[in-house]
């Protein structure tokens, strides 16, 4: 794993539990940097992300990042992605692209699937739903980015009422799912809503990490069984409004609702 904007490490903590080698990080502030050299000694680290080159830099599988949130917030001046912080995402899409091209190339095969990474994850504040003009513009432009890594033509819909607190785009061969969370319900003793966002460019899994509790690590049945029957079947529940589906439809998918298709 690599991580942009690492601060104290959320990320890397998290790999570290799950068994994943994290390989290098990237961070300006001092204090952060001098956390992390001590938790996690051997990742690179990198500093200023408008400064790296995702071709030179070691390829990992899983991609994660959590982009300045100031302009995207409601507590903000809602500069949205035009905010010179919040616009940092833009260079986590940027490295990412360069680092899949560079291993595309690198590669002798042709399967686009084993192209790395495979697994690119954001997380931000809930603001990045409604942020931009139209409401909700911003997240339609980070779910289009993220799309086009692995399908350069991707369009994305702004739905007509706006972005749900979570959704899925079905690919062909690709996924991306996001979900609104707050750490209150993950041992965390403060309400601390953020989105995630994870997207499968190898495959269509992103869905069953995100959004099915069964599935994430640690998974602790009896604490959620209060609301884990509205979370376990959130995947197959989601509206028409946050359920996209890119080309065609395969068999099992003939019921869902689509917002588009571009067959």
């Amino acid at each position: 794993m690599g991580n942009l904007f690492s601060g104290s490490g959320a990320w890397e903590l998290a790999a570290k539990i799950c068994g994943i080698d994290v390989l290098w990080e990237a961070e300006v502030e001092p204090f952060p940097v001098a956390l992390e050299a001590k938790r996690f000694p051997e990742a690179i680290q990198f500093g200023d992300v408008s400064k790296i080159d995702g071709a030179k830099i070691p390829v990992v599988d899983i991609f994660t990042n959590s982009s300045p949130c100031q302009g995207l917030s409601v507590a903000g001046q809602r500069k949205g992605l035009d905010d010179d912080r919040s616009g940092l995402f833009s260079e986590a899409v940027r490295i990412a692209k360069e680092m899949r091209e560079h291993d595309r190339q690198s590669r002798t095969d042709d399967d686009i699937r084993l192209v790395r990474p495979r697994f690119w994850c954001w997380e931000n504040v809930p603001g990045a739903l409604s942020s931009g003009k139209p409401n909700g513009e911003d997240f339609r432009i980070v779910l289009e980015s993220v799309a086009r890594m692995v399908e350069e033509d991707a369009h994305i819909p702004l739905p007509p009422k706006g972005w749900s607190n979570a959704g899925v785009v079905d690919g062909d061969g690709w996924q991306i799912a996001w979900r609104i969370m707050d750490a209150q319900y993950y041992g965390v003793a403060q309400r601390r809503r953020r989105i995630f966002l994870v997207a499968d460019f190898g495959g269509r899994s992103a869905a069953k990490v995100l959004l099915e509790p069964e599935s994430l690590s640690g998974h602790l049945a009896e604490i959620m069984r209060p609301w884990e029957d509205t979370s376990r079947s959130l995947a197959d529940r989601i509206s028409a409004a946050s359920r996209i589906v890119m080309g065609g439809v395969s068999g099992e998918e003939e019921g869902m609702e689509r917002c588009i298709s571009r067959e």
